[in-house]
């Protein structure tokens, strides 16, 4: 499609990919969408991107970053049957983050029927020079049907400056105010009269209701992890308190790569492809454990371990996906949790998976992290180690992929490197 183009789409579930080739001093992007209503969002409810990835209707999704051999991409799921009937336009924008779009190669858009997977709309390169944010593209309502324009607006004033123009609060620090010099002192002036008697206050009207709080403004803060940066204090982030949420989502690729290819021969994946998100914890009374499906050791939140996995799921979607919540109100319980995932059942590695890592505090920025292509024959890959130091709560990007032994079970594999120290028996779920 050309800029200013517009083209019918099934009013269907649809994914949308921004996507871009990596590489040295490439900035990263971000994918996001905003629901309007003439022109404007209803409230801050209505913008979805990496810290508030669905909207309330389930009609927009962020599905988060995908990397295959130096192609990455950011998606949404924009299901048009599920946008509510006072939403007249879905607005599809991407923000770089460290540099301009006009240092970012190959960049576009397109728009995949999510059930078929036919490609609906595609708009390339929009021209980007020195715009930090852009509106690449928009649904819109025409004559009771949905269409795609490509539209190729950028901003120079990133995210903020885009989400601000369309009726996005964002939260901005305020400098703080500067002191003000107390008044001079000034001597008492001696009355030659008494003085009169102060006259009678009037009678105070009755309190007005008070109004509801306002909703706190949108955070534009984030936090990647990478090998260059692996570790971020959430001591620091003010994200030492409520619930810590991990979760992890992942896609099969469908080429073949890694120690498959190497092999010559394909790595076997199946539709009942289940992964485990897992977790080793060690609590400061010395008592340690693992949370995880298998044996239906989910853990709990308000007691000890203090920490719950929410279920067993097989789609590795973001709103889904598999999702460890710890407890921060109970801090002092921790001495280090190591988040791990295992394959349960249908793949023989990681070779052909690609996982995202989001670690979400309550309060402070989300720390995200992608899993690095896999090159060996792992069936278990430590992910994360939350370490509370006494002064400080760290998290340190492991992304570490495994190779048990033979009948070595990957539990086992995960507590061995990390000296954990626990005595295993086999489980099922």
């Amino acid at each position: 499609m050309s800029k200013g183009a517009n083209t019918p789409v099934p009013t269907a579930a649809l994914r949308v990919e921004l996507g871009w080739r990596s590489g040295p001093g490439v900035p990263d992007a971000d994918a996001s969408a905003l629901l309007l209503l003439g022109g404007k969002v209803r409230s801050d409810a209505d913008f979805v991107f990496y810290n508030q990835p669905s909207h309330s209707s389930g009609a927009v999704r962020h599905e988060g970053k995908r990397d295959a051999g130096g192609r990455v991409t950011d998606g949404l799921l924009v299901d048009l049957a599920r946008v509510e009937p006072a939403v007249d336009t879905v607005i599809v924008a991407a923000s770089s983050d460290g540099g301009s779009f006009g240092q970012v190669p190959g960049l576009y858009i397109e728009v995949r029927d999510a059930a078929a997977g036919t490609v609906v709309a595609r708009f390339d390169n929009p021209g980007a020079t020195v715009e930090t944010a852009f509106v690449l593209g928009e649904f819109y309502r025409r004559q009771g049907a949905w269409k795609f324009r490509a539209v190729g607006q950028g901003y120079g004033t990133g995210l903020e400056g885009l989400a601000t123009d369309y009726g996005i609060t964002v939260d901005e620090p305020q400098a703080p105010a500067a002191p003000q010099a107390p008044p001079a002192p000034q001597a008492a002036a001696r009355p030659a009269f008494p003085p009169a008697a102060p006259p009678a206050a009037p009678p105070r009207p009755a309190a007005a209701p008070a109004a509801p709080p306002a909703a706190p403004p949108v955070s534009l803060s984030k936090v990647t992890l990478t090998k260059a940066a692996p570790s971020v204090s959430l001591t620091k982030q003010g994200g030492t308190s409520g619930a810590l949420r991990v979760n992890l989502n992942w896609e099969v690729r469908k080429q073949f790569s890694g120690w498959g290819r190497k092999l010559g021969r394909s790595v076997a994946m199946h539709n009942d492809l289940d992964l485990d998100l897992c977790c080793l914890y060690e609590l400061t009374d010395g008592s340690k454990g693992v949370v995880q499906a298998l044996g239906n050791a989910f853990g709990a939140l308000h007691q000890p371990p203090f920490i719950h996995l929410d279920g067993d799921d097989r789609t590795g979607a973001v709103s889904a996906g598999e999702n460890l919540t710890v407890n921060l109100d109970h801090l002092r319980s921790f001495r280090r949790i190591l988040v791990f995932v295992t394959i349960y059942e249908g793949a023989r590695s990681f070779a052909d998976l690609h996982a995202t890592v989001t670690l979400q505090p309550q309060h402070g920025a989300p720390v995200d992290f992608s899993l690095d292509e896999c090159t060996v024959p792992s069936t278990v890959c430590a992910l994360a180690l939350i370490t509370n130091t006494g002064d400080d709560l760290v998290v340190q990007r492991e992304a570490r992929y495994l190779v048990p032994d033979r009948g070595v079970s990957p539990q086992r594999t995960v507590d061995r490197a990390y000296g954990w120290g626990m005595n295993w028996t086999p489980g099922r779920k």
